[in-house]
């Protein structure tokens, strides 16, 4: 059973930075797609970034140039990298992740493509 954890959230002031991690468990990173998406209360969950299995990253517009998605295969982790933080990063920030191959059609920003999702962890950020 493929699990995902979370961690790496907190509080921080704007302009801050975080770094997320999602450890993964029977999971395979060269042969999947994983995703990082957000939900503040009261909003739809949205697609932060995505990688396929083929190493290709994929960025939200809020997103480019401040965050960067990764893998860490040896660690079996995926992480994400957040600079210049704002109050409206403020979320529960989710990983996900599906079993795919590399050249597929991904839709990395769609929630309901994913098989399994990680708990997530709560990213705070005031001004």
């Amino acid at each position: 059973q493929v699990q995902l954890v979370e961690s790496g959230g907190g509080s921080v002031q704007a302009g801050g930075s975080l770094r997320l991690s999602c450890a993964a468990s029977e999971y395979t990173f060269s042969s999947g797609c994983m995703g990082w998406f957000r939900q503040a209360p009261g909003k739809e969950r949205e697609g932060v970034a995505g990688i396929r299995s083929d190493g290709i990253t994929f960025e939200a517009p809020f997103a480019k140039g401040r965050f960067t998605i990764s893998i860490h295969s040896a660690e079996n982790t995926l992480y994400l990298e957040m600079r210049s933080l704002k109050p409206e990063d403020t979320a529960m920030y989710y990983c996900a992740a599906r079993r795919c191959s590399a050249g597929i059609w991904y839709p990395w920003a769609m929630p309901s493509w994913y098989d399994y999702w990680g708990r997530g962890t709560q990213v705070t950020v005031s001004s």
